[in-house]
């Protein structure tokens, strides 16, 4: 059940009620999100920390290890909570040096869709995010042969919702041009600015944007300007930066990852920040 104390309210991902304070399952898995966790109990104790805390929104891939977090989210949570969520995503898959080397043939696809299926324990998932780009970032070209491929995995069944995940605005428009998608997944966060005006154009349509590393991912947000302000309201800059994307839209869904309970605990009452007028015209100059 939805909990009414999570911060941000809710979203409606194609008629799917999710909290928009979510959960990143990623960290769940080892060192370079590669191999199983450091402890594997502290793992399944996250987990079900947050669906104790009424979390609704779990985000993961069976590239995440590979393997290792959709199994953890089984052991831990199966049978789901009615009304958890989980969206994952596919179109890379890990190798040996820990790259993410991109698997998007139709093949490769329908293969992930297995995987996640089977990982999770479902006979349908909810959600699916089609990766583009690279770890650097989304690089341009066209989606039409792997988002065809889902489009077919969707009607078979499988997946109830597409979303997109890494990718230019120019190919979240084509791919809305194949299909209904309910989510857009790119790397966003207050000094990361950069889809500002898709953020805007999507939550016109109903359509939810879900930033990664929203605290900076690797490279930890660092401001001064931030540093003040969370220095003005007693605060930590992380909690800051995650109430800030709240503040942002009202279609910003977040996914703060963690493999402690106590700082998932953190990141809950951080985002709950209240920001007032003043507090976010100055956090809102950091990205300008």
């Amino acid at each position: 059940m939805l909990s009414t104390s999570l911060p941000g309210g809710t979203w409606s991902l194609g008629g799917l009620t999710v909290g928009r304070f979510g959960y990143g399952a990623m960290q769940l898995a080892g060192p370079g999100v590669m191999g199983p966790p450091a402890d594997h109990d502290d793992a399944l104790a996250v987990l079900r920390a947050v669906a104790d805390l009424g979390i609704t929104h779990i985000d993961t891939s069976a590239a995440y290890g590979p393997w290792v977090t959709n199994r953890l989210i089984r052991e831990a949570l199966h049978p789901y909570p009615a009304g958890l969520r989980i969206a994952t995503k596919v179109g890379a898959v890990r190798d040996a040096e820990g790259g993410w080397p991109p698997a998007r043939r139709p093949e490769d696809l329908r293969r992930a869709v297995r995987d996640n299926l089977d990982g999770l324990g479902v006979e349908v998932l909810d959600v699916v995010n089609l990766r583009l780009g690279d770890a650097r970032g989304p690089r341009p070209g066209t989606l039409a042969e792997p988002f065809e491929a889902l489009v077919e995995l969707q009607r078979q069944g499988l997946i109830r919702h597409l979303g997109v995940s890494n990718a230019t605005a120019e190919q979240v428009a084509e791919a809305q041009a194949i299909a209904p998608i309910v989510c857009v997944q790119n790397m966003y966060n207050l000094a990361h600015r950069h889809d500002d005006a898709l953020i805007d154009r999507l939550a016109g349509e109903g359509i939810a944007y879900v930033p990664f590393f929203p605290l900076g991912g690797f490279d930890p947000l660092q401001s001064s300007a931030l540093s003040a302000v969370a220095a003005r309201l007693g605060a930590t800059p992380m909690s800051v930066a995650l109430a800030w994307l709240l503040h942002r839209s009202p279609n910003i869904l977040l996914i703060p990852g963690t493999s402690s309970v106590t700082h998932l605990r953190e990141n809950v009452a951080g985002a709950g920040l209240s920001l007032s007028a003043d507090d976010l015209t100055e956090l809102d100059r950091i990205g300008a």
